[in-house]
This record gives structure tokens, C-alpha cells and sequence, in this order.
């Protein structure tokens, strides 16, 4: 009765979803119900030395985006990741709003008109915000649409994506978190060794909880290792704690001069890109 109808039956059936798939496809089609079709989801975890983890999804072939963002200085193609990082308040997008922004450099016009090409003119943009930093991120709904028609969806039901959104981000990382060890075929042993790890115990004592020789331990461990694509102990523990096994939340670690970053289009699968800080040079690798 308080919320608008098609709010309220937003909430209603996310509240009933147990996969982020599912609540990943209502939020596409909320999109789709008011003529936004082109969804992105963003979420940056920054640790305490300033490393960075990006997950990335898209309601489109984001590809064009990925070969652009390829070079650093073009990766923040406007101002979503620096506002979401620092304001509470949603933004509008896209090239019919290029002259609200701060100068932007030629190629970053380029990348905006691009994307007004493709569809992408104009959006709605709602910054995210999860334990506070330095967990944030955004998702846009954006569509073919004049600054006057943007304008009009967003008076009609601005307040409506607003709230869809920030809720739709919250169960969907419950969903993702708790979805971990099924997505990557994590034993049920596996997660208890993940646990012990966490918790900070050595070999010898996790050995003697699990009544196995300590040669065993870390045979399994190896194992664990290379299921996850940790590297070593302590990217273990990292995980234990981002994966809710054990109460603090970190993020995995990253070398220092570089961001990885998991892009999830619709229809197209995962892709993986590893790109160098700006100001660095060296050789970007992408899977």
C-alpha cells in the first residue's frame, strides 16, 4: 500500500528468490518494463593497500566496452566508479548528459557516443554501497532516449530504481556469496579445510581436528589451492573470510599495480582481464 505497485512487486519477488540469477533477471526485466534494457552491474572491493577486485555484468555484449577499457585512462568512461565510490545520490548518464559533466577528455566522448550508438544514450545510475568502503559499486539502467524522455522516466520512477536497485544489490551478493562453493564444485571437505585455514590454525593442529597426517593435509591443500586459483596460505585465508566461513570480510588480494576485473554478459559468458594501474605500461593480460 506504500510503495508503488511496481515497486512493491519487485520487492516482492526478489524476496522470493534463492539464486542471483534469479535476482539478476528481475532486475533485467524492470529494466526492460520501462524501456532500459541496458543494465550494468559493478562492484569494486578495495583492500586496505589500495588492491582492487571488479565484478562486472551487463544486460548486453559489453565486449566493445572491454577492448576500450583495455587502456586505463579510458576504464572510467564517465564518472560512475568515482561517484559511487564517494556519494550516496544516483546520477544520470550517458551522452545526453555529457554537458553535466566535468571536461572529458576527446577519447571518453568518443566512448559515450559509442555507446548512444548502440542504444546506450541516456540512463539512471545508483551507486552501492556494502559495509561501508571499501565495498561500492553501481547499477545502471540505461536506454535509446532523449534527455527530455530520461528526464520523464526518471520523475515517474526515479524513487522506484533507486530503491530496486539497492536492494537488488544487497540480495543478490547474499545469493553470490552463499552460491561460492557450488560454483566452483567445492568439497564439503574442501570447505572445511577452508574454514581452518581462516581461522588462522597451523598444519599440525588442523591435521589433528581432521584426523589425517599432516602430509595428507597438504596434499589436500594442494588440491584446494588449485580448485580455487589461490596461490598460497594466505590468499586461502582471504577467501575463507570474502566467502562468510569466517567473520571478517576481506577481499581477495591483488598484486598492487594491477586490478582484475570479471565481466558476465548476458548470452556471452565470463571474461577475465587483468589491467595494469594507470601510469603502468606494462603487458595486459586477458583470458
Amino acid at each position: 500500500m506504500f510503495t508503488p505497485p511496481l515497486l512493491h512487486d519487485f520487492l516482492r519477488d526478489i524476496e522470493n528468490t534463492s539464486h542471483s540469477v534469479e535476482v539478476w533477471d528481475r532486475l533485467v526485466q524492470l529494466g526492460r518494463q520501462l524501456d532500459l534494457p541496458f543494465i550494468d552491474f559493478i562492484t569494486v572491493s578495495t583492500s586496505s593497500e589500495g588492491q582492487q577486485r571488479l565484478f562486472v555484468r551487463t544486460s548486453y555484449d559489453a565486449r566493445w566496452l572491454n577492448r576500450e577499457n583495455q587502456d586505463p585512462e579510458n576504464a572510467e568512461w564517465s564518472y560512475f566508479r568515482t561517484h559511487a565510490s564517494k556519494h550516496l545520490t544516483p546520477i544520470l548518464i550517458g551522452y545526453e548528459f555529457i554537458d553535466d559533466y566535468l571536461h572529458l577528455p576527446q577519447r571518453r566522448v568518443e566512448v559515450l557516443s559509442e555507446a548512444a550508438r548502440r542504444g546506450m544514450r541516456a540512463g539512471f545510475s545508483v551507486p552501492l554501497r556494502v559495509n561501508a568502503p571499501p565495498q561500492s559499486g553501481i547499477i545502471n539502467f540505461s536506454g535509446d532516449h532523449s534527455r527530455r524522455d530520461m528526464l520523464a522516466i526518471v520523475k515517474a520512477h526515479g524513487w522506484a530504481l533507486n530503491v530496486a536497485a539497492l536492494l537488488a544489490h544487497q540480495r543478490y551478493m547474499a545469493h553470490f556469496v552463499s552460491e561460492y562453493f557450488d560454483r566452483n564444485q567445492i568439497s564439503d571437505k574442501q570447505r572445511e579445510l577452508l574454514e581452518l585455514i581462516g581461522r588462522g590454525l597451523q598444519d599440525k593442529q588442523i591435521a589433528a581436528d581432521l584426523g589425517i597426517s599432516v602430509s595428507a593435509l597438504r596434499q589436500r591443500m594442494h588440491s584446494l589451492m588449485a580448485k580455487t586459483g589461490c596461490s598460497n596460505r594466505a590468499e586461502i585465508a582471504a577467501l575463507a573470510m570474502s566467502a562468510g566461513l569466517v567473520p571478517e570480510l576481506q577481499g581477495m588480494r591483488e598484486t598492487a599495480d594491477t586490478a582484475h576485473i570479471v565481466v558476465q554478459m548476458d548470452g556471452l559468458g565470463v571474461r577475465h582481464l587483468t589491467l595494469p594501474r594507470r601510469g603502468d605500461q606494462s603487458q595486459q593480460n586477458s583470458k
